[in-house]
């Protein structure tokens, strides 16, 4: 357990709260007694104690982290005490706001290399201008608490107006690869702290080839990992901070057995150097005012808003796990008004930023202390080393102060760079490294944003991965004369040279997964391209990087490209593409892949349909002329049905996926039947079930066709007699069959019209156009606003309309067989739907008093259900 942010991830793996704990509270929700007994005065000042003991030694490290260049070293006694009063405001503004009476805060890791960063920048820019050690220090402890206190008041902000959100938009992969390079930095300074050097750069490591100093930093590296075990494997938390009173009290004894005095050690570098002492007066003489210069606070803008986003988000990081770990919810948005609050406090008193320290909180919580007199202790231990005489610097071993800076490091590093890896996949993974690494390369403003653009690039490429394509077995509901379904079956759907072609598109298709979405399709339509194709179609888009452009560029038409299709492929007639899952789609996806196909599918004499499009990439398609605008396209449907071969090199779009296959159905049959009967067929095509002399007739009509060879003649024959077993009703366009939710007392046959199925959607609008066009039969459907589901702005979902039921079409079954209340809401479209209502009572009546004609019903239904399973139907 460190003082530092990191533990949020690690959240002590495998290890309850209180496990192992005989000086904490094991049980605190069954014992309130206990409890009490564990904020009694002497216990909370133990626990202070313990905290000032974790916390103090790191605060040293931090400071020697924060002011690494060698202008601050001559002052580093002051500013290490500068560095322990901030922490001590920090702790006032948790123990004075925090909801948690328990919160530990001081200066936090997270924010270091930012703060030591903008340090460095100040001390270079200054030195090299001709400036003053005097200069550097009064503009950096200006400069550094002036961002501080303003990163405060953003963050009160953000969690006032809870918009913690944005910090989201920093990818977690690139935050792990900075948090990895504060480890790697403690371990630098650590080792720096230790030898007494300073070490900013990877060539200082050359220090450790000389003997004295490799012996120097030994005890450091070895004291850290044992500090690093204990934290890991020990399940008392107590063991921690007594191992860090071990490790000064072990060196002590060494050399008063061996006799070697302090000043002895202390020119062997096993002690810093001895500096005369730190009254609190001489803090405030550290900052002139007159000696600031105040455009360095320009220069250090761009890091300042760097440390924004990542103490924000470790902050968050911290907030989560001291929740998980007291299995209570915490308002991130009001504890990180808490966390801007001691910021904005830090920075007016010339600190530095802080927040939580998540593994000191959670310690506090599980001694059962939640009192807020352990902050107060922590505070007044902090103002005593502030207020002391006593330079620690001057007295404590080095290696001692060195190893708690290590140790943090170890952690850090085996955190981000070893333990996450199972959290991450592998593209993450490298993302993190490539951020640690060119961090370390190029510097931490430049590495964090190249980081950011690596995880973009990957997101790209990621999502070009997701976009799927496979070829489905559908057909459409209508219901078909025998001959028709028999035509359709033999050509339309044939297993192996089928005319009727449906694929269904899923995930974004954009400029990155164009060209394999393109090749996908072709090869499952067996399309192939010629070389001239190539050459032709690449020169109508010169701009766009393409599936045709790209082969153009290779000044030679590939041989592979004509082997690549599916052997035995034969190209079908209809093109069925059922994008209602394909949610993104760009201007380049729109003209490269399926404008382009829509011209290849013309030459070659094949018609392409799109079903299901959302609002959103049917404005894409027709604003780019890949479709037609809308009134083109309703005048093109309807004059195809009297010319078959009219072509016009557009994709042609459809509000369901099985309006489309009617409608190819339609055009199949209609071109198949033209040589024999052409006038008659296309008359009975047109009619469609509608010329029937009676309603019954008409449900005599629908029960033969689609239970076809499965009736004999008497079967047929009582099909005549179904006439008193069912309601006929009419419905006006827009008006309501049955909504959802409501009680399922009936199913229904449609005899007259359409009716239309609307998307469920979690929220109701009015939609723009109370008109909607029914594409496979040409029939204006007239819906209801105030009832409909409609489409909202962000276009998240599927298109307005599921699915159109047909004269023929069979609904609401399902729900009436279950028992259960309606799933889904059902619009009479056109101004005169008619439908046969088949009720409960009237199949209990059919069933007692014509068993023979209930058992038709019953396969009817059957048979129903069976379609809608193959179609792979949702709503029914």
């Amino acid at each position: 357990m460190s003082n530092s942010s990191y533990g949020a991830i690690s959240n002590d793996e495998g290890k309850s709260p209180s496990d192992g704990l005989p000086l904490l509270l094991k049980k605190e929700d069954s014992d309130k007694s206990a409890a009490e007994d564990r904020g009694t005065f002497l216990h909370i000042i133990i626990y202070a104690i313990i905290n000032v003991i974790i916390a103090v030694p790191g605060l040293i490290g931090y400071a020697s982290v924060i002011f690494n260049h060698p202008s601050f070293q001559p002052h580093m006694a002051e500013l290490a005490k500068l560095v322990i009063f901030s922490s001590f405001v920090h702790q006032l503004a948790f123990t004075l706001f925090s909801s948690l009476s328990f919160a530990i805060g001081t200066v936090q890791d997270a924010g270091l290399i930012f703060l030591s960063a903008m340090a460095n920048t100040i001390a270079n820019e200054i030195i090299n201008d001709g400036g003053t050690i005097e200069e550097v220090i009064s503009t950096t402890l200006v400069v550094l608490p002036l961002g501080t206190a303003a990163l405060g008041l953003v963050l009160m902000l953000l969690g006032k107006f809870r918009l913690l959100d944005i910090v989201s938009y920093l990818p977690m992969p690139v935050i792990g690869g900075y948090l990895a390079f504060i480890g790697y930095f403690c371990l630098e300074a650590g080792v720096a702290l230790c030898i007494g050097k300073s070490m900013t750069t990877i060539s200082d490591w050359a220090y450790l080839l000389e003997p004295r100093l490799l012996l120097l930093a030994t005890p450091g590296l070895l004291a850290a990992l044992i500090l690093t075990i204990i934290s890991r494997k020990a399940k008392n938390d107590a063991v921690l901070p007594t191992a860090m009173v071990a490790i000064p009290t072990l060196f002590y004894l060494v050399l008063y057995f061996c006799s070697v005095t302090l000043d002895e050690a202390r020119d062997s570098g096993w002690i810093g150097e001895e500096t005369p002492p730190v009254a609190p007066k001489e803090l405030i003489h550290l900052v002139d005012f007159n000696l600031v210069h105040w455009s360095m606070i320009k220069k250090c803008m761009g890091t300042w808003v760097g440390m924004l986003f990542v103490v924000a988000f470790a902050s968050c990081l911290d907030i989560a796990a001291v929740s998980i770990d007291m299995g209570k919810p915490l308002d991130t948005n009001k504890e990180m008004v808490t966390v801007g609050a001691s910021n904005f406090m830090s920075g007016l008193l010339f600190g530095f930023t802080g927040s939580y320290i998540f593994s000191q909180t959670i310690f506090t919580y599980r001694t059962g202390c939640h009192s807020r007199l352990v902050g107060v202790f922590i505070m007044a231990a902090y103002l005593f080393v502030c207020v002391s005489p006593i330079n620690i610097l001057s007295v404590a071993p080095l290696f001692f102060l060195g190893s708690t800076l290590i140790f943090i490091g170890y952690d850090l590093l085996w955190e981000w760079l070893v333990d996450i890896r199972e959290k991450l996949f592998l593209m993450e993974y490298l993302v993190l490294l490539t951020t640690f690494i060119a961090i370390q390369i190029i510097g931490m403003d430049f590495g964090i944003i190249f980081g950011v653009v690596v995880a973009v690039i990957d997101h790209v490429a990621s999502t070009t991965r997701i976009s799927s394509l496979q070829r489905v077995m559908k057909r459409s509901r209508a219901v078909w004369s025998n001959d028709h379904w028999q035509l359709l079956q033999l050509h339309g759907y044939h297993p192996s040279n089928p005319k009727i072609v449906t694929l269904e598109l899923s995930g974004p298709v954009f400029f990155g997964s164009s060209q394999k979405v393109m090749d996908e399709i072709m090869d499952e339509i067996g399309l192939s391209v010629s070389e001239d194709e190539v050459k032709k179609m690449s020169m109508a888009s010169p701009h766009t990087s393409t599936h045709i452009s790209g082969l153009r560029r290779n000044n030679s038409f590939p041989k592979s490209r004509r082997v690549q299709v599916k052997p035995k492929v034969m190209m079908p007639r209809y093109v069925v593409i059922d994008i209602s899952e394909m949610h993104l789609l760009d201007a380049s996806a729109a003209t490269s892949c399926f404008g382009q196909l829509a011209k290849l599918c013309e030459k070659r004499g094949i018609f392409l349909f799109a079903a299901g499009v959302l609002p959103r990439v049917e404005c894409m398609l027709r604003s780019h002329e890949v479709s037609l605008k809308f009134e083109e396209e309703v005048e093109w449907k309807q004059s195809i049905l009297l010319n078959e071969d009219k072509q016009n090199g557009k994709l042609i779009l459809f509000e369901t996926l099985f309006e489309a296959l009617e409608f190819s159905e339609r055009l199949l049959i209609q071109s198949k039947s033209r040589h024999v009967h052409e006038n008659l067929m296309r008359s009975q095509l047109n009619s469609h079930l509608i010329d029937s002399d009676s309603s019954h007739h008409k449900l005599t009509y629908i029960f033969t066709n689609i239970l076809r060879e499965e009736l004999s003649e008497d079967e047929k024959s009582l099909i005549d007699g179904i006439g008193p077993y069912y309601e006929e009703t009419t419905f006006r366009g827009g008006e309501p069959i049955f909504q959802k939710d409501t009680h399922p007392d009936a199913f229904y046959i449609v005899l007259k019209g359409a009716v239309a199925v609307p998307r469920d959607r979690k929220r109701s609008e009015k939609i723009a156009s109370p008109k909607v066009l029914s594409s496979s039969n040409l029939m204006e459907l007239s819906l209801s606003s105030s009832n409909l589901m409609a489409i909202g702005d962000d276009d998240t979902s599927s298109s307005l309309i599921s699915s159109f039921h047909n004269v023929g079409g069979i609904f609401g079954y399902c729900d009436f067989l279950l028992k259960r209340q309606r799933t889904f809401h059902a619009y009479a479209s056109g101004n005169a739907t008619v439908v046969a209502r088949f009720t409960s009572q009237s199949l209990e009546t059919m069933k007692r008093d014509d068993w023979p004609l209930y058992v038709i019903v019953q396969n009817l239904l059957l048979q129903a259900s069976l379609m809608d399973l193959a179609n792979c139907t949702c709503h029914n």
